[in-house]
């Protein structure tokens, strides 16, 4: 089969991600003079700006924080924040200190009766993970929430900076927000002028699941230094025919295993497609798809993951250490 065109590239990262620490300094202003240190000259309303573009205005900064979003939770932990988070999901499992913090049950379909027990002062709830029933029931008994919902690598940055002003952290969003901009911006010098391996991103085996047109996955392989080959496909993360996967002859096969999962998922249907390029050179590899599905700071260690699975020999081999929590120093 012919080769199709490959998708139009993102947005240079340098454009993506320098407005976003840009934002820091507005963020922490939107947040009160209690976010910036300042003495308040006079009793003022706690507010910040969630990432749907919503005002949220508290009576104060949030002490009690529960976290429906498994990246949310690993991000509060980085800035140092993890004093605030009294209540998660059963998928908030890292990291392992997250474990210990009160449960609330699923992101579907969370125990209401849980969430309110925890007199939280703000609920961070996300539309791409939690229900609308979910929604509607937060509103019913009036818990404030605070959404997030990033759509690419840039509002990943954002996102940091946004959880910073809400929790009290700014300048820990900040060192952390540049860190990874820096590393992101390392591993694209990397790769420039590189050949770009055909990808094939497996999120989930039956049925085939796949990153397709602008997901942040498709967004992470093109910064690798890769084609996705499922890239032109459906929005988001839609299900491909295995057939039309093969048929791009991908050179490079990626499974993401998820949760508890030790091995790769499904290595041997693929191991027996012979004739791919891919499998003949030994290219079949596993990721932990948690790094790179959550959208929180270690999405950056999987991004350098990817650019070394890609380009394992050279320039594009270079590692620096991972995301380290800069709240807590």
């Amino acid at each position: 089969m012919s080769r199709r065109a490959r998708p139009a590239r993102p947005a240079p990262i340098a454009r993506a991600v320098r407005p976003a620490v840009a934002a820091l300094v507005a963020l922490a202003a939107l947040a009160g003079p209690a976010a910036t240190g300042a003495a308040p000259a006079h009793a003022a309303t706690f507010t910040v700006v969630d990432q749907t573009g919503r005002t949220l205005a508290l009576a104060a900064a949030p002490r009690r924080i529960v976290s429906l979003v498994p990246s949310v939770s690993e991000t509060l932990f980085a800035l140092g924040a993890e004093d605030r988070l009294v209540g998660v999901t059963d998928f908030c499992d890292f990291p392992p200190a997250a474990r210990a913090k009160p449960r609330v049950g699923g992101m579907v379909a969370p125990s209401l009766e849980a969430i309110a027990a925890l007199r939280p002062d703000v609920v961070v709830v996300t539309p791409a993970g939690n229900s609308d029933e979910t929604f509607a029931q937060l509103a019913r008994l009036r818990l404030p929430t605070f959404a997030v919902n990033p759509t690419g690598v840039g509002q990943v940055i954002d996102l940091i900076a946004r959880l910073g002003a809400l929790a009290e952290r700014p300048a820990a969003a900040a060192e952390l927000a540049a860190t990874l901009s820096r590393r992101i911006r390392e591993v694209t010098a990397r790769v420039v002028g590189l050949p770009r391996p055909r990808v094939l991103y497996v999120v989930w085996p039956e049925p085939l699941i796949v990153p397709g047109r602008g997901s942040i996955v498709s967004e992470l392989i093109d910064l690798a230094g890769g084609e996705s080959v499922t890239g032109d496909g459906g929005a988001g993360y839609p299900r491909y025919s295995v057939e039309a996967a093969l048929a791009r002859n991908p050179e490079v096969i990626v499974l993401a295993r998820h949760g508890n999962q030790n091995e790769a998922i499904g290595r041997e249907p693929w191991e027996r497609f012979t004739g791919l390029p891919a499998i003949r050179k030994g290219r079949l590899h596993a990721v932990n798809g948690d790094v790179l599905h959550r959208y929180g700071p270690r999405m950056v260690d999987g991004l350098e993951e990817l650019a070394r699975l890609f380009h394992p020999a050279g320039r594009a081999a270079a590692s620096t250490p991972p995301a380290t929590a800069v709240g807590s120093r």
